[in-house]
């Protein structure tokens, strides 16, 4: 049977997770196939993975290739029609009629299908913790100065207010669905980036491309949330304040480009560091002032 959906999935240091992970995926779907990339984890994760779950295709990278160079290696050997990336920190939960044969995926394939010009689909993302609050419903548009925008619905409880399938500008790099044409046609993922902003740029690319991005809420993915880096690491903190730089400058041609840097490096980035270094946490500052060096001396465009 030809394979309709490939699910790619990253690892880096986190099996359980990752095991967690596919432990939730339908495997019923004979059309589905499920592909591991372990980004060079310190030990052996592949091995194990594929002893746990021998259904799954695992590709073992000896060199950790970012989030991007991860995925891009998942694209090149996935053989589907439709190709859903998920982080190894989500976990998917179904209703009893897709465990009788109904493709979970059933409703994002026919979102995608149903407009020549939706190039990706995302579901709605729900926190995987407490009440399960929501994480993503859609994204509003970057601010073209501060860079700033807002995941819709981000914290609020689910009462089943974003029940109604939309455009969004960027696609969430938690749970994506792209159709493979879309990817011939706009090009895989940048990896310049190695660490967060891949998916507004690969956005952006997207959508340069002539594809739109749609939320639809028929499917519901669940987020633990910055698993492998944490949430006040210092390699977080670094690409965190490299990458949106990096963004503005791959990203925006118009005239508030530099504005734009003035605001991200004189403001918002020396407002970090003061922050940082009056916590005590000279690692966080440290980190913030290695970003904008990196990015000033970079020639990456």
């Amino acid at each position: 049977m030809d394979v309709t959906v490939s699910v790619i999935t990253i690892n880096y240091n986190g099996l359980e997770d990752t095991c967690a992970l596919i432990d939730t995926i339908p495997f019923n779907d004979d059309s589905l196939e499920v592909i591991v990339v372990d980004n060079a984890s310190k030990e052996d994760e592949a091995t194990v993975i594929e002893q746990r779950h021998p259904q799954v295709k695992v590709i073992r990278s000896e060199q950790n290739l970012g989030f991007a160079g991860g995925n891009n290696l998942g694209i090149k050997a996935a053989k589907g029609k439709y190709l859903f990336f998920l982080n190894n920190d989500t976990l998917l939960r179904y209703k009893k009629e897709y465990v009788r044969g109904k493709s979970f995926f059933q409703p994002l394939i026919e979102r995608l299908e149903s407009s020549p010009k939706i190039g990706c689909v995302c579901p709605k993302i729900r926190f995987a913790w407490g009440n399960s609050p929501i994480q993503y419903a859609g994204y509003t548009p970057l601010s073209p100065i501060t860079m700033r925008n807002h995941s819709i619905g981000f914290g609020e409880e689910d009462h089943g207010q974003y029940e109604t399938a939309h455009p969004t500008p960027y696609a969430h790099g938690a749970a994506m669905m792209v159709k493979r044409e879309t990817i011939e046609k706009s090009g895989i993922m940048p990896e310049c980036y190695f660490l967060y902003y891949e998916e507004l740029d690969w956005s952006m690319m997207l959508r340069r491309a002539g594809y739109e991005i749609w939320y639809d809420p028929s499917c519901t993915i669940y987020h633990k949330e910055s698993q492998s880096t944490g949430q006040n690491s210092p390699l977080r903190t670094y690409y965190i304040t490299r990458n949106r730089l990096l963004f503005v400058k791959r990203n925006n041609h118009s005239f508030t480009k530099y504005p734009s840097f003035f605001y991200l490096i004189g403001i918002v980035a020396l407002k970090d560091i003061l922050k940082f270094a009056l916590q005590g946490r000279f690692d966080l500052a440290k980190a913030t002032i290695k970003g904008i060096t990196h990015f000033l001396n970079s020639s990456v465009s």
